[in-house]
Protein backbone atom coordinates (compact mmCIF):
# COMPACT_ATOMS: atom_id res chain seq x y z
CA UNK A 1 0.00 0.00 0.00
CA UNK A 2 1.95 3.19 -0.70
CA UNK A 3 2.50 5.57 1.85
CA UNK A 4 0.70 9.17 2.16
CA UNK A 5 2.47 12.32 2.61
CA UNK A 6 -0.30 14.74 3.06
CA UNK A 7 2.31 17.72 3.76
CA UNK A 8 3.96 17.35 -0.06
CA UNK A 9 0.57 16.65 -1.61
CA UNK A 10 -0.75 19.98 -0.17
CA UNK A 11 2.03 21.86 -1.78
CA UNK A 12 1.24 20.03 -5.53
CA UNK A 13 3.58 16.92 -5.26
CA UNK A 14 1.93 14.00 -6.65
CA UNK A 15 3.53 10.37 -5.46
CA UNK A 16 3.72 7.86 -7.55
CA UNK A 17 2.13 4.10 -6.48
CA UNK A 18 4.29 1.49 -4.77
CA UNK A 19 2.95 -0.64 -7.69
CA UNK A 20 4.51 1.63 -10.82
CA UNK A 21 7.68 1.33 -8.51
CA UNK A 22 7.51 -2.24 -8.57
CA UNK A 23 6.99 -2.27 -11.80
CA UNK A 24 10.81 -0.76 -12.42
CA UNK A 25 12.26 -2.96 -9.37
CA UNK A 26 13.44 -5.34 -11.81
CA UNK A 27 16.32 -2.69 -13.01
CA UNK A 28 18.04 -2.94 -9.25
CA UNK A 29 20.29 -5.56 -8.24
CA UNK A 30 18.30 -7.93 -6.11
CA UNK A 31 19.78 -6.74 -2.83
CA UNK A 32 18.69 -3.53 -2.86
CA UNK A 33 14.70 -5.10 -3.63
CA UNK A 34 14.46 -5.01 0.26
CA UNK A 35 15.18 -1.10 0.58
CA UNK A 36 13.31 -0.15 -2.23
CA UNK A 37 9.97 -2.09 -1.51
CA UNK A 38 10.34 -0.33 2.31
CA UNK A 39 9.64 2.56 0.57
CA UNK A 40 6.78 3.64 -1.05
CA UNK A 41 8.57 6.31 -3.03
CA UNK A 42 12.20 7.59 -3.76
CA UNK A 43 13.24 10.67 -1.39
CA UNK A 44 11.86 14.03 -3.68
CA UNK A 45 15.28 15.89 -4.80
CA UNK A 46 15.73 19.40 -5.10
CA UNK A 47 15.88 20.91 -8.66
CA UNK A 48 15.82 24.79 -10.25
CA UNK A 49 12.76 25.16 -12.07
CA UNK A 50 13.93 25.37 -16.27
CA UNK A 51 10.53 25.98 -17.64
CA UNK A 52 8.26 28.70 -17.66
CA UNK A 53 4.73 28.28 -17.14
CA UNK A 54 2.38 29.49 -14.44
CA UNK A 55 4.17 28.58 -11.73
CA UNK A 56 6.04 30.88 -9.28
CA UNK A 57 7.96 28.27 -7.59
CA UNK A 58 11.93 29.06 -6.61
CA UNK A 59 12.52 25.28 -6.75
CA UNK A 60 10.14 22.36 -8.22
CA UNK A 61 10.21 19.24 -5.91
CA UNK A 62 11.42 16.43 -8.13
CA UNK A 63 11.05 12.45 -7.66
CA UNK A 64 14.36 11.23 -8.68
CA UNK A 65 14.20 7.42 -9.66
CA UNK A 66 14.84 4.56 -7.63
CA UNK A 67 17.98 3.74 -9.06
CA UNK A 68 19.83 7.10 -8.49
CA UNK A 69 18.27 7.23 -5.18
CA UNK A 70 19.62 3.89 -4.07
CA UNK A 71 23.59 5.17 -5.39
CA UNK A 72 23.59 8.37 -4.06
CA UNK A 73 21.67 7.73 -0.54
CA UNK A 74 23.29 4.34 -0.32
CA UNK A 75 26.86 6.24 0.18
CA UNK A 76 25.56 7.77 3.64
CA UNK A 77 24.38 7.08 6.60
CA UNK A 78 20.65 7.90 7.55
CA UNK A 79 20.60 11.30 8.59
CA UNK A 80 20.94 12.42 12.20
CA UNK A 81 18.03 15.05 11.98
CA UNK A 82 15.38 13.28 9.24
CA UNK A 83 13.73 15.03 6.51
CA UNK A 84 10.92 14.14 8.22
CA UNK A 85 11.41 15.53 11.65
CA UNK A 86 10.04 18.43 10.87
CA UNK A 87 10.90 20.54 14.13
CA UNK A 88 14.38 19.16 14.43
CA UNK A 89 15.14 20.98 10.76
CA UNK A 90 13.79 23.59 11.23
CA UNK A 91 15.24 24.13 14.39
CA UNK A 92 18.94 23.19 12.69
CA UNK A 93 17.94 26.12 10.34
CA UNK A 94 17.48 28.58 12.44
CA UNK A 95 20.42 27.55 14.71
CA UNK A 96 22.66 27.66 11.32
CA UNK A 97 21.37 31.47 10.43
CA UNK A 98 21.62 32.81 13.69
CA UNK A 99 25.31 31.41 14.24
CA UNK A 100 25.76 32.98 10.71
CA UNK A 101 25.00 36.38 12.51
CA UNK A 102 27.02 36.00 15.01
CA UNK A 103 30.07 35.14 13.23
CA UNK A 104 29.98 38.66 11.60
CA UNK A 105 30.96 39.63 14.82
CA UNK A 106 34.11 37.61 14.78
CA UNK A 107 36.86 38.68 12.44
CA UNK A 108 37.03 35.51 10.04
CA UNK A 109 33.07 36.24 9.79
CA UNK A 110 33.26 39.59 9.05
CA UNK A 111 35.97 38.53 6.31
CA UNK A 112 33.79 36.20 4.78
CA UNK A 113 30.35 37.35 5.42
CA UNK A 114 27.62 35.51 7.86
CA UNK A 115 26.03 34.38 4.16
CA UNK A 116 28.88 32.14 3.11
CA UNK A 117 29.28 30.78 7.02
CA UNK A 118 25.46 29.42 6.72
CA UNK A 119 25.88 28.15 3.40
CA UNK A 120 29.19 26.55 4.09
CA UNK A 121 27.88 25.03 7.71
CA UNK A 122 24.51 23.97 5.69
CA UNK A 123 26.60 22.29 3.11
CA UNK A 124 28.86 20.25 5.64
CA UNK A 125 26.16 19.47 7.72
CA UNK A 126 24.39 17.78 4.70
CA UNK A 127 26.92 15.90 3.45
CA UNK A 128 28.19 14.64 6.35
CA UNK A 129 24.89 13.19 7.59
CA UNK A 130 23.87 15.45 9.99
CA UNK A 131 20.62 16.61 8.21
CA UNK A 132 18.49 15.39 5.28
CA UNK A 133 19.78 17.15 2.00
CA UNK A 134 15.88 16.68 0.74
CA UNK A 135 13.96 17.51 3.87
CA UNK A 136 10.30 19.18 3.30
CA UNK A 137 11.01 22.33 5.33
CA UNK A 138 13.25 22.97 2.51
CA UNK A 139 10.72 24.09 -0.23
CA UNK A 140 8.83 26.10 2.35
CA UNK A 141 12.18 27.98 2.35
CA UNK A 142 12.66 28.48 -1.37
CA UNK A 143 9.26 29.06 -2.50
CA UNK A 144 7.47 31.25 0.25
CA UNK A 145 10.31 32.37 2.83
CA UNK A 146 12.33 33.55 -0.03
CA UNK A 147 9.89 35.79 -1.97
CA UNK A 148 8.79 36.50 1.58
CA UNK A 149 12.14 38.41 1.91
CA UNK A 150 12.54 40.19 -1.21
CA UNK A 151 9.65 42.98 -0.30
CA UNK A 152 11.20 43.44 3.64
CA UNK A 153 14.35 44.15 1.96
CA UNK A 154 12.42 46.99 -0.44
CA UNK A 155 10.44 48.87 1.63
CA UNK A 156 12.93 51.86 1.62
CA UNK A 157 13.39 51.89 -2.34
CA UNK A 158 11.26 55.12 -2.78
CA UNK A 159 13.44 56.15 -6.58
CA UNK A 160 12.36 59.90 -6.19
CA UNK A 161 14.60 60.30 -2.70
CA UNK A 162 17.50 57.88 -4.44
CA UNK A 163 17.51 61.17 -7.14
CA UNK A 164 17.50 63.52 -4.99
CA UNK A 165 19.43 62.46 -2.41
CA UNK A 166 22.65 60.84 -3.68
CA UNK A 167 23.81 63.78 -5.85
CA UNK A 168 27.14 62.38 -7.57
CA UNK A 169 26.93 59.46 -5.96
CA UNK A 170 24.09 58.14 -8.16
CA UNK A 171 26.06 58.81 -10.82
CA UNK A 172 29.41 57.26 -9.87
CA UNK A 173 27.31 53.88 -9.01
CA UNK A 174 25.55 54.19 -12.11
CA UNK A 175 29.07 54.15 -14.01
CA UNK A 176 29.66 51.41 -11.59
CA UNK A 177 26.73 49.52 -12.90
CA UNK A 178 27.82 49.62 -16.57
CA UNK A 179 31.66 48.77 -15.20
CA UNK A 180 30.47 45.57 -13.94
CA UNK A 181 28.28 44.58 -17.12
CA UNK A 182 31.38 44.98 -18.90
CA UNK A 183 33.77 42.95 -16.56
CA UNK A 184 30.82 40.27 -17.24
CA UNK A 185 31.26 40.35 -20.86
CA UNK A 186 34.77 40.52 -20.41
CA UNK A 187 35.20 37.56 -17.79
CA UNK A 188 32.95 35.21 -19.80
CA UNK A 189 34.89 35.71 -22.60
CA UNK A 190 38.42 35.17 -21.01
CA UNK A 191 36.71 32.38 -18.67
CA UNK A 192 33.47 30.56 -20.20
CA UNK A 193 33.43 28.13 -17.15
CA UNK A 194 32.42 25.28 -20.05
CA UNK A 195 32.75 22.97 -17.17
CA UNK A 196 29.65 23.95 -15.77
CA UNK A 197 27.83 23.11 -19.12
CA UNK A 198 24.18 25.38 -19.52
CA UNK A 199 25.36 26.62 -16.06
CA UNK A 200 28.12 28.77 -17.38
CA UNK A 201 26.22 31.83 -18.56
CA UNK A 202 23.20 31.51 -16.19
CA UNK A 203 25.69 31.97 -12.88
CA UNK A 204 27.32 34.81 -15.44
CA UNK A 205 24.74 36.55 -15.00
CA UNK A 206 23.56 36.01 -11.74
CA UNK A 207 26.85 37.70 -10.49
CA UNK A 208 26.26 40.36 -12.32
CA UNK A 209 23.33 41.13 -10.60
CA UNK A 210 25.07 40.18 -7.28
CA UNK A 211 27.95 43.21 -8.03
CA UNK A 212 25.41 45.69 -9.14
CA UNK A 213 22.82 45.43 -6.52
CA UNK A 214 22.93 42.42 -3.99
CA UNK A 215 22.90 39.03 -2.50
CA UNK A 216 18.51 38.62 -3.07
CA UNK A 217 19.53 39.59 -7.34
CA UNK A 218 21.96 36.75 -7.18
CA UNK A 219 19.34 34.51 -5.81
CA UNK A 220 16.51 36.01 -8.20
CA UNK A 221 18.23 35.82 -11.60
CA UNK A 222 19.42 31.88 -10.45
CA UNK A 223 15.90 31.38 -10.06
CA UNK A 224 14.51 32.69 -13.14
CA UNK A 225 17.50 31.78 -15.49
CA UNK A 226 17.19 27.56 -13.45
CA UNK A 227 20.57 27.46 -11.82
CA UNK A 228 21.53 24.37 -9.92
CA UNK A 229 21.67 24.39 -6.24
CA UNK A 230 25.84 23.38 -6.36
CA UNK A 231 26.59 25.63 -9.04
CA UNK A 232 24.60 28.37 -7.04
CA UNK A 233 26.51 27.25 -3.55
CA UNK A 234 29.89 27.43 -5.32
CA UNK A 235 29.06 30.90 -7.01
CA UNK A 236 28.41 32.29 -3.54
CA UNK A 237 31.30 30.45 -2.02
CA UNK A 238 33.45 32.08 -4.38
CA UNK A 239 32.04 35.50 -4.74
CA UNK A 240 32.44 35.99 -1.12
CA UNK A 241 35.84 35.42 -0.61
CA UNK A 242 36.37 37.45 -3.87
CA UNK A 243 34.55 40.28 -2.15
CA UNK A 244 36.37 40.23 1.49
CA UNK A 245 39.86 40.60 -1.04
CA UNK A 246 37.81 43.07 -2.83
CA UNK A 247 36.53 45.75 -0.03
CA UNK A 248 40.18 45.23 2.01
CA UNK A 249 41.64 46.79 -1.84
CA UNK A 250 38.73 49.33 -1.40
CA UNK A 251 40.15 50.07 2.19
CA UNK A 252 43.55 50.41 1.07
CA UNK A 253 42.92 52.67 -2.18
CA UNK A 254 41.35 55.41 0.12
CA UNK A 255 43.89 54.90 3.04
CA UNK A 256 45.14 58.67 2.01
CA UNK A 257 41.68 60.16 2.07
CA UNK A 258 40.84 62.53 4.84
CA UNK A 259 37.55 61.76 7.06
CA UNK A 260 35.34 64.38 7.32
CA UNK A 261 35.65 67.49 10.07
CA UNK A 262 31.71 67.73 10.15
CA UNK A 263 29.37 65.44 12.98
CA UNK A 264 26.89 63.22 11.27
CA UNK A 265 24.20 65.65 9.95
CA UNK A 266 21.29 65.87 12.50
CA UNK A 267 18.55 67.58 10.37
CA UNK A 268 17.46 64.39 8.18
CA UNK A 269 14.86 63.93 11.36
CA UNK A 270 13.65 60.61 8.99
CA UNK A 271 17.37 59.06 9.91
CA UNK A 272 16.67 59.45 13.44
CA UNK A 273 13.29 58.08 13.48
CA UNK A 274 15.27 54.67 11.58
CA UNK A 275 17.79 55.03 14.19
CA UNK A 276 15.65 54.67 16.90
CA UNK A 277 13.20 52.33 15.36
CA UNK A 278 16.21 50.21 14.41
CA UNK A 279 16.86 49.91 18.66
CA UNK A 280 12.77 49.47 19.53
CA UNK A 281 10.68 48.10 16.45
CA UNK A 282 7.11 48.29 17.77
CA UNK A 283 4.95 44.71 17.48
CA UNK A 284 2.05 46.02 15.63
CA UNK A 285 4.82 47.57 12.59
CA UNK A 286 6.48 44.24 12.29
CA UNK A 287 2.70 42.54 11.89
CA UNK A 288 1.88 45.16 9.20
CA UNK A 289 5.70 44.62 7.68
CA UNK A 290 4.29 40.97 7.36
CA UNK A 291 0.94 41.26 6.41
CA UNK A 292 2.16 43.77 3.21
CA UNK A 293 5.05 41.49 2.45
CA UNK A 294 2.56 38.75 2.02
CA UNK A 295 0.27 40.61 -0.04
CA UNK A 296 2.85 42.56 -2.42
CA UNK A 297 4.02 38.44 -2.93
CA UNK A 298 0.24 37.79 -3.86
CA UNK A 299 0.36 40.11 -6.55
CA UNK A 300 3.80 39.72 -8.06
CA UNK A 301 2.10 35.96 -8.05
CA UNK A 302 -0.93 37.16 -10.21
CA UNK A 303 1.13 39.38 -12.33
CA UNK A 304 3.77 36.16 -13.50
CA UNK A 305 0.58 33.98 -13.99
CA UNK A 306 -1.83 36.61 -15.78
CA UNK A 307 1.21 37.82 -18.02
CA UNK A 308 2.73 34.22 -18.64
CA UNK A 309 6.13 35.24 -17.11
CA UNK A 310 8.61 32.67 -17.32
CA UNK A 311 11.35 32.51 -14.26
CA UNK A 312 9.23 32.56 -11.35
CA UNK A 313 8.04 35.58 -9.37
CA UNK A 314 10.32 37.39 -7.98
CA UNK A 315 11.32 39.72 -10.28
CA UNK A 316 7.69 40.85 -10.08
CA UNK A 317 7.67 41.09 -6.99
CA UNK A 318 10.56 43.22 -6.65
CA UNK A 319 8.65 45.68 -9.72
CA UNK A 320 5.41 45.61 -7.42
CA UNK A 321 6.97 46.84 -4.02
CA UNK A 322 9.09 48.75 -5.74
CA UNK A 323 6.29 51.21 -7.33
CA UNK A 324 4.58 51.06 -4.19
CA UNK A 325 7.23 52.15 -1.92
CA UNK A 326 8.07 55.42 -4.58
CA UNK A 327 4.55 56.18 -4.36
CA UNK A 328 3.88 56.00 -0.80
CA UNK A 329 7.47 56.60 0.73
CA UNK A 330 6.72 57.87 4.01
CA UNK A 331 4.24 54.68 5.04
CA UNK A 332 6.85 52.29 3.44
CA UNK A 333 9.41 54.00 5.22
CA UNK A 334 7.93 53.79 8.70
CA UNK A 335 8.09 49.60 8.01
CA UNK A 336 11.62 49.46 6.60
CA UNK A 337 13.31 48.93 9.93
CA UNK A 338 11.34 45.62 10.78
CA UNK A 339 11.00 44.63 7.27
CA UNK A 340 15.10 44.49 7.08
CA UNK A 341 15.73 42.81 10.44
CA UNK A 342 13.11 40.15 9.81
CA UNK A 343 14.69 39.74 5.90
CA UNK A 344 18.21 39.43 7.36
CA UNK A 345 17.13 36.22 9.40
CA UNK A 346 14.91 34.56 6.35
CA UNK A 347 18.01 35.37 3.54
CA UNK A 348 20.34 33.66 6.57
CA UNK A 349 17.73 30.38 6.44
CA UNK A 350 17.76 30.64 2.50
CA UNK A 351 21.68 30.09 2.43
CA UNK A 352 21.70 27.57 4.89
CA UNK A 353 19.14 25.24 2.95
CA UNK A 354 21.41 27.07 -0.33
CA UNK A 355 24.65 24.80 1.41
CA UNK A 356 22.54 21.69 2.70
CA UNK A 357 20.77 21.29 -0.88
CA UNK A 358 24.41 21.05 -2.67
CA UNK A 359 26.64 18.01 -3.11
CA UNK A 360 30.26 18.77 -1.78
CA UNK A 361 32.47 17.43 -4.36
CA UNK A 362 30.40 19.45 -7.47
CA UNK A 363 31.18 22.51 -5.08
CA UNK A 364 34.70 21.93 -4.62
CA UNK A 365 34.96 21.03 -8.01
CA UNK A 366 32.90 24.08 -9.51
CA UNK A 367 34.19 26.88 -7.49
CA UNK A 368 37.28 27.23 -9.17
CA UNK A 369 36.49 27.87 -12.20
CA UNK A 370 33.98 30.83 -11.12
CA UNK A 371 36.63 32.17 -8.35
CA UNK A 372 38.03 33.16 -11.58
CA UNK A 373 35.45 34.55 -13.62
CA UNK A 374 34.50 36.55 -10.14
CA UNK A 375 38.43 37.46 -10.17
CA UNK A 376 38.47 39.05 -13.74
CA UNK A 377 35.23 40.66 -13.15
CA UNK A 378 35.76 42.81 -10.43
CA UNK A 379 39.09 43.40 -11.84
CA UNK A 380 37.35 45.21 -14.67
CA UNK A 381 34.69 46.48 -12.63
CA UNK A 382 37.56 48.50 -10.32
CA UNK A 383 39.57 49.53 -13.73
CA UNK A 384 36.27 50.82 -15.52
CA UNK A 385 34.61 53.15 -12.79
CA UNK A 386 38.12 54.40 -11.84
CA UNK A 387 39.17 55.47 -15.23
CA UNK A 388 35.71 56.69 -16.51
CA UNK A 389 35.30 58.63 -13.02
CA UNK A 390 38.40 60.03 -13.51
CA UNK A 391 37.87 61.69 -16.79
CA UNK A 392 34.23 63.27 -15.69
CA UNK A 393 36.43 64.57 -12.40
CA UNK A 394 34.26 62.62 -9.80
CA UNK A 395 35.84 62.49 -6.47
CA UNK A 396 37.51 59.19 -5.58
CA UNK A 397 35.82 58.54 -2.29
CA UNK A 398 32.14 58.71 -3.90
CA UNK A 399 33.80 56.08 -6.95
CA UNK A 400 35.38 53.86 -3.94
CA UNK A 401 32.13 54.08 -2.10
CA UNK A 402 29.54 53.45 -5.44
CA UNK A 403 31.66 50.55 -6.25
CA UNK A 404 31.18 48.99 -2.65
CA UNK A 405 27.45 49.79 -2.93
CA UNK A 406 27.65 48.12 -6.39
CA UNK A 407 29.69 44.91 -5.02
CA UNK A 408 28.35 44.50 -1.58
CA UNK A 409 25.58 46.42 -1.27
CA UNK A 410 23.76 48.93 1.15
CA UNK A 411 25.24 47.36 4.69
CA UNK A 412 28.81 47.39 3.40
CA UNK A 413 28.75 50.32 1.75
CA UNK A 414 27.39 52.50 4.86
CA UNK A 415 29.78 50.09 7.11
CA UNK A 416 32.52 52.11 4.62
CA UNK A 417 31.31 55.50 5.05
CA UNK A 418 31.15 55.32 8.49
CA UNK A 419 34.29 53.19 8.96
CA UNK A 420 36.13 56.27 6.70
CA UNK A 421 34.54 59.19 8.66
CA UNK A 422 32.60 59.91 5.57
CA UNK A 423 29.28 60.92 6.87
CA UNK A 424 27.72 62.89 4.43
CA UNK A 425 27.65 60.19 2.53
CA UNK A 426 25.89 57.02 5.22
CA UNK A 427 22.67 57.62 4.01
CA UNK A 428 23.04 58.16 0.36
CA UNK A 429 25.49 54.99 -0.04
CA UNK A 430 22.64 53.44 1.71
CA UNK A 431 20.16 55.02 -1.14
CA UNK A 432 22.42 53.60 -3.54
CA UNK A 433 22.82 50.31 -2.43
CA UNK A 434 18.87 49.77 -2.21
CA UNK A 435 18.30 51.35 -5.76
CA UNK A 436 21.08 49.00 -6.99
CA UNK A 437 18.94 45.90 -5.98
CA UNK A 438 15.86 47.36 -7.27
CA UNK A 439 17.17 47.79 -10.99
CA UNK A 440 19.97 44.50 -10.50
CA UNK A 441 17.90 41.60 -11.16
CA UNK A 442 15.78 43.03 -14.39
CA UNK A 443 19.50 43.94 -15.52
CA UNK A 444 20.94 40.20 -14.90
CA UNK A 445 18.34 38.53 -16.49
CA UNK A 446 18.37 40.60 -19.92
CA UNK A 447 22.02 40.66 -20.01
CA UNK A 448 22.21 36.97 -19.32
CA UNK A 449 19.13 35.86 -22.14
CA UNK A 450 20.59 38.76 -24.85
CA UNK A 451 24.25 38.74 -25.12
CA UNK A 452 25.83 36.11 -22.54
CA UNK A 453 24.02 33.01 -23.82
CA UNK A 454 24.96 33.23 -27.06
CA UNK A 455 28.82 34.27 -26.78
Amino acid sequence: MATSFPFLNATGISLPSSRSIRRRSHIVSRQDLPELSSKAVSSPRLRFSRNGGSHDRFLSPELSSPIRSVTVRSQLSTPLISGNDEWGTWTALFATGAFGLWSEKTKVGSAVSGALVSTLIGLAASNLGIISSDAPAFAIVLNFLLPLAVPLLLFRADLRRVVQSTGKLLLAFLIGSIATTVGTALAYYLVPMRALGADSWKIAAALMGRHIGGAVNYVAIANALGVSPSVLAAGLAADNVICAVYFTSLFAIGSKIPAETLPPPTSDTETNKDSESTNKIPVLLIATGIAVSLAICKAGALLTKHFGISGGSLPAITAVVVVLATIFPSQFGRLAPSGEAMALILMQVFFTVIGASGNIWSVINTAPSIFLFALVQIGTHLAVILGIGKLLNIELRLLLLASNANVGGPTTAAGMATAKGWNSLIVPGILAGIFGIAIATFIGIAFGVKVLKFM
